[in-house]
Protein backbone atom coordinates (compact mmCIF):
# COMPACT_ATOMS: atom_id res chain seq x y z
CA UNK A 1 0.00 0.00 0.00
CA UNK A 2 1.10 3.58 -0.56
CA UNK A 3 4.33 3.97 -2.49
CA UNK A 4 6.35 0.75 -2.32
CA UNK A 5 9.55 2.56 -1.39
CA UNK A 6 7.92 5.54 0.31
CA UNK A 7 8.91 4.53 3.81
CA UNK A 8 12.56 4.68 2.74
CA UNK A 9 12.27 7.91 0.74
CA UNK A 10 10.23 10.15 3.04
CA UNK A 11 10.84 11.11 6.65
CA UNK A 12 7.92 11.35 9.02
CA UNK A 13 6.46 14.86 9.00
CA UNK A 14 3.73 15.58 11.53
CA UNK A 15 1.44 18.57 11.63
CA UNK A 16 3.31 21.42 13.29
CA UNK A 17 1.97 23.52 16.13
CA UNK A 18 1.69 27.29 16.39
CA UNK A 19 4.49 28.43 18.79
CA UNK A 20 3.54 28.32 22.48
CA UNK A 21 3.84 32.03 23.24
CA UNK A 22 1.69 32.86 20.23
CA UNK A 23 -1.07 30.31 20.70
CA UNK A 24 -1.74 30.95 24.40
CA UNK A 25 -3.23 34.34 23.54
CA UNK A 26 -6.41 32.65 22.29
CA UNK A 27 -8.47 29.45 22.30
CA UNK A 28 -8.16 28.73 18.58
CA UNK A 29 -7.01 25.32 17.34
CA UNK A 30 -3.21 25.41 17.30
CA UNK A 31 -2.36 22.81 14.65
CA UNK A 32 -0.88 23.95 11.33
CA UNK A 33 -1.93 21.64 8.50
CA UNK A 34 0.69 20.66 5.87
CA UNK A 35 0.00 21.14 2.18
CA UNK A 36 -1.58 18.44 0.06
CA UNK A 37 1.66 17.24 -1.48
CA UNK A 38 3.22 16.69 1.95
CA UNK A 39 0.20 14.65 3.03
CA UNK A 40 0.40 12.60 -0.17
CA UNK A 41 4.04 11.76 0.59
CA UNK A 42 3.20 10.90 4.20
CA UNK A 43 0.49 8.50 3.06
CA UNK A 44 3.08 7.01 0.70
CA UNK A 45 5.14 5.94 3.73
CA UNK A 46 2.50 3.28 4.49
CA UNK A 47 4.04 -0.14 3.90
CA UNK A 48 2.46 -3.16 2.25
CA UNK A 49 2.45 -5.00 5.60
CA UNK A 50 1.60 -8.64 5.66
CA UNK A 51 -0.31 -8.03 8.89
CA UNK A 52 -1.32 -4.36 9.26
CA UNK A 53 -1.32 -4.11 13.06
CA UNK A 54 -2.61 -0.53 12.88
CA UNK A 55 -6.16 -1.55 11.97
CA UNK A 56 -6.67 -4.30 14.56
CA UNK A 57 -7.36 -3.55 18.22
CA UNK A 58 -5.15 -5.99 20.13
CA UNK A 59 -5.07 -6.27 23.91
CA UNK A 60 -1.63 -6.91 25.37
CA UNK A 61 -0.98 -6.91 29.13
CA UNK A 62 -4.28 -5.16 29.77
CA UNK A 63 -3.54 -2.35 27.30
CA UNK A 64 -4.99 -2.05 23.80
CA UNK A 65 -2.95 -1.10 20.76
CA UNK A 66 -4.29 -0.67 17.24
CA UNK A 67 -7.54 0.93 16.08
CA UNK A 68 -10.73 0.02 18.01
CA UNK A 69 -12.76 0.95 14.93
CA UNK A 70 -10.71 -1.40 12.71
CA UNK A 71 -10.25 1.44 10.22
CA UNK A 72 -9.01 0.27 6.81
CA UNK A 73 -5.87 2.38 7.19
CA UNK A 74 -3.60 0.87 4.50
CA UNK A 75 -6.41 1.16 1.96
CA UNK A 76 -7.16 4.83 2.44
CA UNK A 77 -3.47 5.68 2.78
CA UNK A 78 -2.95 4.12 -0.63
CA UNK A 79 -5.82 6.11 -2.11
CA UNK A 80 -4.50 9.37 -0.61
CA UNK A 81 -1.07 8.67 -2.06
CA UNK A 82 -2.64 8.20 -5.49
CA UNK A 83 -4.81 11.32 -5.01
CA UNK A 84 -8.00 9.25 -5.21
CA UNK A 85 -9.50 11.25 -2.38
CA UNK A 86 -13.16 10.34 -2.79
CA UNK A 87 -12.27 6.64 -2.91
CA UNK A 88 -10.16 7.14 0.22
CA UNK A 89 -13.09 8.85 1.93
CA UNK A 90 -15.43 5.95 1.16
CA UNK A 91 -13.00 3.51 2.81
CA UNK A 92 -12.60 5.76 5.85
CA UNK A 93 -16.33 6.28 6.37
CA UNK A 94 -17.01 2.56 6.07
CA UNK A 95 -15.73 2.06 9.63
CA UNK A 96 -15.51 5.55 11.14
CA UNK A 97 -18.51 7.80 11.82
CA UNK A 98 -16.67 10.93 12.94
CA UNK A 99 -13.08 11.16 11.64
CA UNK A 100 -13.13 14.91 12.30
CA UNK A 101 -13.26 14.14 16.04
CA UNK A 102 -10.79 11.27 16.24
CA UNK A 103 -8.45 13.07 13.83
CA UNK A 104 -8.16 15.80 16.44
CA UNK A 105 -8.36 14.17 19.87
CA UNK A 106 -7.47 10.48 19.49
CA UNK A 107 -4.05 9.50 20.94
CA UNK A 108 -3.48 7.45 17.78
CA UNK A 109 -3.50 3.88 19.05
CA UNK A 110 -3.04 2.94 15.38
CA UNK A 111 0.31 4.70 15.12
CA UNK A 112 1.64 2.95 18.22
CA UNK A 113 1.00 -0.37 16.45
CA UNK A 114 2.36 0.71 13.04
CA UNK A 115 4.91 -1.80 11.72
CA UNK A 116 7.08 1.03 10.40
CA UNK A 117 7.20 2.41 13.93
CA UNK A 118 8.69 -0.87 15.09
CA UNK A 119 11.50 -0.50 12.56
CA UNK A 120 12.56 3.12 12.87
CA UNK A 121 10.43 4.55 15.66
CA UNK A 122 8.70 6.89 13.19
CA UNK A 123 5.30 5.41 12.28
CA UNK A 124 3.08 6.59 9.45
CA UNK A 125 1.19 9.82 10.27
CA UNK A 126 -2.16 7.99 10.30
CA UNK A 127 -3.79 10.45 12.69
CA UNK A 128 -2.91 13.48 10.53
CA UNK A 129 -3.82 11.69 7.30
CA UNK A 130 -7.29 10.92 8.66
CA UNK A 131 -7.93 14.55 9.60
CA UNK A 132 -6.62 15.79 6.24
CA UNK A 133 -9.00 13.47 4.40
CA UNK A 134 -12.19 14.31 6.29
CA UNK A 135 -11.53 18.04 6.23
CA UNK A 136 -10.88 17.89 2.47
CA UNK A 137 -14.21 16.10 2.14
CA UNK A 138 -16.07 18.84 3.98
CA UNK A 139 -14.25 21.58 2.05
CA UNK A 140 -15.10 19.99 -1.32
CA UNK A 141 -18.76 19.36 -0.48
CA UNK A 142 -18.50 15.58 -0.45
CA UNK A 143 -20.08 15.28 3.00
CA UNK A 144 -23.67 15.64 1.85
CA UNK A 145 -26.74 14.32 3.73
CA UNK A 146 -27.41 10.64 3.16
CA UNK A 147 -31.12 10.31 3.91
CA UNK A 148 -32.47 6.75 4.17
CA UNK A 149 -34.79 5.92 1.27
CA UNK A 150 -36.85 3.54 3.39
CA UNK A 151 -37.88 3.97 7.04
CA UNK A 152 -38.50 0.94 9.26
CA UNK A 153 -41.14 2.63 11.38
CA UNK A 154 -39.20 1.66 14.51
CA UNK A 155 -38.53 4.47 17.00
CA UNK A 156 -35.36 4.61 19.07
CA UNK A 157 -34.45 6.95 21.93
CA UNK A 158 -30.77 7.59 22.59
CA UNK A 159 -30.00 9.12 25.98
CA UNK A 160 -26.82 11.17 25.80
CA UNK A 161 -25.28 12.99 22.83
CA UNK A 162 -21.62 12.24 23.48
CA UNK A 163 -19.51 10.28 20.96
CA UNK A 164 -21.14 6.94 21.82
CA UNK A 165 -24.67 8.32 21.60
CA UNK A 166 -23.91 10.13 18.35
CA UNK A 167 -22.45 6.93 16.84
CA UNK A 168 -25.52 4.92 17.87
CA UNK A 169 -27.83 7.57 16.41
CA UNK A 170 -25.84 7.83 13.17
CA UNK A 171 -25.82 4.07 12.60
CA UNK A 172 -29.48 3.45 13.43
CA UNK A 173 -30.68 6.46 11.47
CA UNK A 174 -28.84 5.28 8.35
CA UNK A 175 -30.42 1.86 8.93
CA UNK A 176 -33.82 3.53 8.58
CA UNK A 177 -35.02 3.81 12.17
CA UNK A 178 -36.48 7.03 13.58
CA UNK A 179 -33.95 8.26 16.13
CA UNK A 180 -34.36 10.93 18.79
CA UNK A 181 -31.36 11.88 20.93
CA UNK A 182 -31.95 13.37 24.39
CA UNK A 183 -29.17 15.51 25.87
CA UNK A 184 -29.24 17.28 29.24
CA UNK A 185 -26.84 20.06 28.21
CA UNK A 186 -27.79 22.94 25.93
CA UNK A 187 -25.59 21.59 23.12
CA UNK A 188 -24.79 18.11 21.85
CA UNK A 189 -21.36 16.49 21.99
CA UNK A 190 -20.90 15.45 25.63
CA UNK A 191 -17.22 15.73 26.48
CA UNK A 192 -16.53 16.64 22.84
CA UNK A 193 -18.36 19.89 23.54
CA UNK A 194 -17.81 20.57 27.24
CA UNK A 195 -14.86 18.39 28.25
CA UNK A 196 -12.27 18.94 25.52
CA UNK A 197 -11.06 22.56 25.20
CA UNK A 198 -11.67 24.57 22.08
CA UNK A 199 -7.96 24.71 21.14
CA UNK A 200 -8.01 20.91 20.69
CA UNK A 201 -11.47 20.66 19.14
CA UNK A 202 -13.19 23.79 17.83
CA UNK A 203 -16.88 23.57 18.76
CA UNK A 204 -17.83 24.61 15.23
CA UNK A 205 -16.74 21.11 14.22
CA UNK A 206 -19.30 19.54 16.56
CA UNK A 207 -22.05 21.90 15.36
CA UNK A 208 -21.14 21.09 11.75
CA UNK A 209 -21.74 17.39 12.43
CA UNK A 210 -24.99 18.13 14.24
CA UNK A 211 -26.29 20.02 11.20
CA UNK A 212 -25.45 17.09 8.91
CA UNK A 213 -27.10 14.54 11.19
CA UNK A 214 -30.25 16.66 11.49
CA UNK A 215 -30.44 16.96 7.71
CA UNK A 216 -30.26 13.16 7.59
CA UNK A 217 -33.21 12.82 9.97
CA UNK A 218 -31.82 12.56 13.51
CA UNK A 219 -33.79 14.62 16.04
CA UNK A 220 -31.93 16.23 18.95
CA UNK A 221 -33.71 17.26 22.13
CA UNK A 222 -31.31 19.32 24.27
CA UNK A 223 -31.92 20.53 27.82
CA UNK A 224 -33.66 17.22 28.61
CA UNK A 225 -32.32 15.46 31.70
CA UNK A 226 -33.60 11.91 32.10
CA UNK A 227 -34.85 11.34 35.63
CA UNK A 228 -35.43 15.05 36.14
CA UNK A 229 -37.02 16.66 33.07
CA UNK A 230 -38.06 13.47 31.30
CA UNK A 231 -39.72 10.36 32.76
CA UNK A 232 -37.84 7.23 31.70
CA UNK A 233 -40.90 4.95 31.99
CA UNK A 234 -42.69 7.27 29.58
CA UNK A 235 -39.83 6.96 27.09
CA UNK A 236 -40.00 3.17 27.24
CA UNK A 237 -43.67 3.30 26.25
CA UNK A 238 -43.02 5.78 23.45
CA UNK A 239 -40.01 4.05 21.84
CA UNK A 240 -39.29 0.53 20.57
CA UNK A 241 -35.78 0.62 22.08
CA UNK A 242 -33.88 2.91 24.43
CA UNK A 243 -30.09 3.21 24.43
CA UNK A 244 -28.19 4.70 27.36
CA UNK A 245 -25.03 6.64 26.50
CA UNK A 246 -24.80 9.00 29.47
CA UNK A 247 -21.07 8.67 30.06
CA UNK A 248 -19.13 8.04 33.27
CA UNK A 249 -19.30 11.52 34.77
CA UNK A 250 -19.15 10.70 38.46
CA UNK A 251 -15.86 12.40 39.32
CA UNK A 252 -13.34 10.82 41.69
CA UNK A 253 -13.16 12.91 44.84
CA UNK A 254 -10.08 14.21 46.66
CA UNK A 255 -9.72 12.24 49.88
CA UNK A 256 -8.58 15.22 51.95
CA UNK A 257 -10.38 16.76 54.93
CA UNK A 258 -12.26 19.94 54.00
CA UNK A 259 -11.96 19.50 50.23
CA UNK A 260 -15.71 19.07 49.70
CA UNK A 261 -16.51 22.33 51.50
CA UNK A 262 -13.73 24.53 50.09
CA UNK A 263 -15.09 26.94 47.47
CA UNK A 264 -11.71 27.26 45.74
CA UNK A 265 -11.63 23.58 44.70
CA UNK A 266 -13.32 22.49 41.48
CA UNK A 267 -13.69 19.31 39.50
CA UNK A 268 -11.88 19.48 36.17
CA UNK A 269 -15.01 18.68 34.16
CA UNK A 270 -16.87 21.62 35.76
CA UNK A 271 -13.97 23.98 35.15
CA UNK A 272 -13.55 22.96 31.49
CA UNK A 273 -17.29 23.09 30.83
CA UNK A 274 -17.52 26.53 32.38
CA UNK A 275 -14.63 27.85 30.26
CA UNK A 276 -16.16 26.54 27.03
CA UNK A 277 -19.59 27.97 27.86
CA UNK A 278 -18.02 31.37 28.53
CA UNK A 279 -16.20 31.22 25.19
CA UNK A 280 -19.37 30.25 23.33
CA UNK A 281 -21.12 33.23 24.94
CA UNK A 282 -18.21 35.35 23.65
CA UNK A 283 -17.21 36.29 27.17
CA UNK A 284 -13.47 35.87 26.99
CA UNK A 285 -11.77 37.36 30.08
CA UNK A 286 -15.09 37.20 31.93
CA UNK A 287 -14.70 33.71 33.31
CA UNK A 288 -17.33 32.11 35.53
CA UNK A 289 -14.51 30.07 37.11
CA UNK A 290 -11.29 32.00 36.63
CA UNK A 291 -7.64 31.03 37.08
CA UNK A 292 -6.46 34.57 36.30
CA UNK A 293 -3.72 35.72 38.70
CA UNK A 294 -4.06 32.58 40.84
CA UNK A 295 -1.64 29.88 41.96
CA UNK A 296 -3.31 26.77 40.58
CA UNK A 297 -2.65 23.15 41.54
CA UNK A 298 -4.03 20.44 39.28
CA UNK A 299 -4.42 17.00 40.85
CA UNK A 300 -3.98 14.51 38.01
CA UNK A 301 -1.36 14.09 35.32
CA UNK A 302 -3.49 12.71 32.48
CA UNK A 303 -5.05 14.29 29.40
CA UNK A 304 -7.76 16.06 31.40
CA UNK A 305 -5.16 17.54 33.73
CA UNK A 306 -3.21 18.74 30.69
CA UNK A 307 -6.34 20.34 29.24
CA UNK A 308 -6.89 22.16 32.54
CA UNK A 309 -3.28 23.31 32.41
CA UNK A 310 -3.65 24.77 28.91
CA UNK A 311 -6.90 26.47 29.89
CA UNK A 312 -5.41 28.00 33.06
CA UNK A 313 -2.48 29.40 31.08
CA UNK A 314 -4.86 31.03 28.57
CA UNK A 315 -6.88 32.52 31.40
CA UNK A 316 -3.73 34.12 32.84
CA UNK A 317 -2.83 31.94 35.85
CA UNK A 318 0.05 33.20 37.98
CA UNK A 319 1.46 29.68 38.37
CA UNK A 320 0.33 26.14 37.67
CA UNK A 321 1.55 22.92 39.30
CA UNK A 322 0.43 19.47 38.22
CA UNK A 323 0.56 16.61 40.73
CA UNK A 324 0.92 13.00 39.57
CA UNK A 325 0.85 10.02 41.94
CA UNK A 326 2.66 7.70 39.54
CA UNK A 327 6.45 7.69 38.94
CA UNK A 328 7.87 9.62 36.01
CA UNK A 329 7.80 7.34 32.95
CA UNK A 330 10.98 6.57 31.00
CA UNK A 331 11.69 8.59 27.86
CA UNK A 332 12.08 5.45 25.73
CA UNK A 333 10.53 1.99 25.75
CA UNK A 334 11.99 -0.41 28.26
CA UNK A 335 12.80 -4.05 27.52
CA UNK A 336 9.58 -5.23 29.19
CA UNK A 337 7.45 -2.88 27.05
CA UNK A 338 8.20 -3.93 23.46
CA UNK A 339 6.31 -3.02 20.28
CA UNK A 340 3.38 -3.37 19.56
CA UNK A 341 2.37 -2.80 23.18
CA UNK A 342 1.19 0.67 24.10
CA UNK A 343 4.40 2.61 24.84
CA UNK A 344 4.58 3.49 28.54
CA UNK A 345 6.88 6.44 27.96
CA UNK A 346 6.98 10.08 28.98
CA UNK A 347 4.50 12.25 27.09
CA UNK A 348 4.92 16.00 27.23
CA UNK A 349 1.70 17.40 25.79
CA UNK A 350 0.75 20.85 24.56
CA UNK A 351 -0.17 22.21 28.00
CA UNK A 352 3.08 21.11 29.60
CA UNK A 353 5.07 22.55 26.68
CA UNK A 354 3.27 25.86 27.15
CA UNK A 355 3.98 25.84 30.89
CA UNK A 356 7.68 25.18 30.26
CA UNK A 357 7.80 28.20 27.94
CA UNK A 358 5.77 30.51 30.20
CA UNK A 359 6.94 29.47 33.67
CA UNK A 360 10.37 28.11 32.78
CA UNK A 361 9.91 24.59 34.15
CA UNK A 362 7.92 21.42 33.68
CA UNK A 363 4.82 21.84 35.91
CA UNK A 364 4.58 18.15 36.82
CA UNK A 365 5.61 16.77 40.20
CA UNK A 366 5.62 12.96 40.27
CA UNK A 367 4.87 10.48 43.06
CA UNK A 368 3.13 13.22 44.99
CA UNK A 369 -0.37 13.82 46.36
CA UNK A 370 -2.23 16.29 48.55
CA UNK A 371 -2.07 15.64 52.29
CA UNK A 372 -3.66 18.76 53.79
CA UNK A 373 -5.31 22.03 52.83
CA UNK A 374 -4.14 25.31 54.34
CA UNK A 375 -6.97 27.85 54.51
CA UNK A 376 -7.69 31.26 55.99
CA UNK A 377 -11.31 32.21 56.69
CA UNK A 378 -12.49 29.49 54.34
CA UNK A 379 -10.21 30.56 51.49
CA UNK A 380 -7.55 28.21 50.12
CA UNK A 381 -4.03 29.64 50.58
CA UNK A 382 -1.71 26.65 50.20
CA UNK A 383 -1.55 22.88 50.27
CA UNK A 384 0.73 20.43 51.99
CA UNK A 385 1.90 17.63 49.71
CA UNK A 386 3.53 14.31 50.49
CA UNK A 387 5.60 11.91 48.38
CA UNK A 388 4.02 8.51 47.79
CA UNK A 389 4.85 5.13 46.31
CA UNK A 390 2.98 1.92 45.62
CA UNK A 391 3.90 -1.15 47.64
CA UNK A 392 2.03 -4.30 46.63
CA UNK A 393 -0.51 -2.04 44.88
CA UNK A 394 -1.13 -0.10 48.10
CA UNK A 395 -0.34 3.61 48.11
CA UNK A 396 2.03 4.49 50.95
CA UNK A 397 3.16 7.92 52.13
CA UNK A 398 6.87 8.58 52.58
CA UNK A 399 7.41 10.02 56.03
CA UNK A 400 9.24 13.32 56.24
CA UNK A 401 8.54 14.20 52.58
CA UNK A 402 5.88 16.83 53.25
CA UNK A 403 6.15 20.11 51.36
CA UNK A 404 4.05 23.28 51.26
CA UNK A 405 2.98 24.76 47.91
CA UNK A 406 1.20 28.06 47.30
CA UNK A 407 -2.29 27.33 46.07
CA UNK A 408 -5.43 29.47 45.98
CA UNK A 409 -7.23 27.35 43.37
CA UNK A 410 -7.27 23.59 42.95
CA UNK A 411 -8.61 21.48 40.07
CA UNK A 412 -9.32 17.79 40.57
CA UNK A 413 -8.56 15.85 37.39
CA UNK A 414 -8.29 12.41 38.98
CA UNK A 415 -10.68 10.59 36.67
CA UNK A 416 -14.18 9.21 37.07
CA UNK A 417 -15.73 6.36 39.02
CA UNK A 418 -18.72 5.51 36.83
CA UNK A 419 -22.10 6.81 35.78
CA UNK A 420 -24.00 9.23 37.95
CA UNK A 421 -26.25 7.57 40.52
CA UNK A 422 -29.47 9.40 39.65
CA UNK A 423 -29.23 8.36 35.98
CA UNK A 424 -28.91 4.63 36.74
CA UNK A 425 -31.67 4.88 39.33
CA UNK A 426 -34.03 6.73 36.97
CA UNK A 427 -33.45 4.08 34.27
CA UNK A 428 -33.84 1.22 36.78
CA UNK A 429 -30.77 -0.62 35.45
CA UNK A 430 -28.32 -2.70 37.43
CA UNK A 431 -24.91 -1.21 38.14
CA UNK A 432 -21.57 -3.03 38.53
CA UNK A 433 -19.10 -2.62 41.39
CA UNK A 434 -17.15 -0.28 39.10
CA UNK A 435 -20.12 2.06 38.88
CA UNK A 436 -20.91 1.22 35.25
CA UNK A 437 -24.20 -0.06 33.87
CA UNK A 438 -24.33 -3.85 33.93
CA UNK A 439 -24.88 -5.59 30.62
CA UNK A 440 -25.16 -9.28 29.74
CA UNK A 441 -21.72 -10.75 29.16
CA UNK A 442 -20.38 -9.90 25.73
CA UNK A 443 -23.42 -7.77 24.85
CA UNK A 444 -24.89 -4.29 25.27
CA UNK A 445 -28.22 -5.48 26.76
CA UNK A 446 -28.97 -4.08 30.22
CA UNK A 447 -31.05 -5.81 32.88
CA UNK A 448 -34.15 -4.08 31.44
CA UNK A 449 -35.63 -5.59 28.23
CA UNK A 450 -35.34 -3.26 25.26
CA UNK A 451 -32.81 -1.05 27.01
CA UNK A 452 -29.17 -1.02 25.91
CA UNK A 453 -26.04 0.77 27.13
CA UNK A 454 -22.83 1.83 25.39
CA UNK A 455 -19.77 4.01 25.74
CA UNK A 456 -18.24 5.11 29.04
CA UNK A 457 -21.52 4.35 30.81
CA UNK A 458 -20.96 0.66 30.06
CA UNK A 459 -17.20 0.48 29.58
CA UNK A 460 -16.02 3.03 32.13
CA UNK A 461 -13.88 6.10 31.51
CA UNK A 462 -12.13 5.67 28.17
CA UNK A 463 -11.22 7.30 24.86
CA UNK A 464 -13.44 8.98 22.27
CA UNK A 465 -12.50 6.33 19.70
CA UNK A 466 -13.61 3.57 22.08
CA UNK A 467 -16.92 5.37 22.69
CA UNK A 468 -17.56 5.50 18.95
CA UNK A 469 -16.68 1.82 18.58
CA UNK A 470 -19.02 0.96 21.46
CA UNK A 471 -21.79 2.98 19.82
CA UNK A 472 -21.40 1.12 16.54
CA UNK A 473 -21.47 -2.32 18.16
CA UNK A 474 -24.43 -1.38 20.36
CA UNK A 475 -26.34 -0.07 17.34
CA UNK A 476 -25.90 -3.44 15.63
CA UNK A 477 -27.32 -5.26 18.67
CA UNK A 478 -30.24 -2.87 18.97
CA UNK A 479 -30.98 -3.25 15.26
CA UNK A 480 -30.96 -7.03 15.58
CA UNK A 481 -33.38 -6.70 18.52
CA UNK A 482 -35.70 -4.49 16.45
CA UNK A 483 -35.52 -6.29 13.11
CA UNK A 484 -34.43 -9.84 13.87
CA UNK A 485 -31.20 -9.43 11.87
CA UNK A 486 -28.70 -6.66 11.09
CA UNK A 487 -26.29 -5.66 8.33
CA UNK A 488 -24.55 -3.27 10.74
CA UNK A 489 -21.09 -4.00 12.09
Amino acid sequence: MGKATGFMEYDRQEESWIPEKERISNFQEFHKHPDENTRKCQAGRCMDCGVPMCQSAIELKGMVTGCPLHNLIPEWNDEINQEHYEHALSRLLKTSNFPEFTGRVCPALCEKACVLGSLDGNPVTIHDNELFLIEKAFENGWMTPKIPKIRSGKKVAVIGAGPAGLAVADQLNHRGHLVTVYEREDRIGGLLMYGIPNMKLDKKIVERRRKLMEEEGVVFQTGCDIGKDVDFAGLQKQYDAVILCCGAKKARTLNVAGSEECEDIYYAVDFLKSATKDLLRRQKDEWTISAKGRNVVIVGGGDTGNDCLGTCIRQGAKSVTQLEMMPKPPEKRTADNPWPEWPKVLKTDYGQLEAIQIFGADPRIYETTVKDLITEQGKLKAIRTVKVRFENRILKEIKGSEKEIKCDMMLIAAGFTGCEDYVAKACNVNVTKRGTVETAEGTYHTSVPGVFAAGDMRRGQSLVVWAIAEGRHCAAEADRYLMGYTPLT
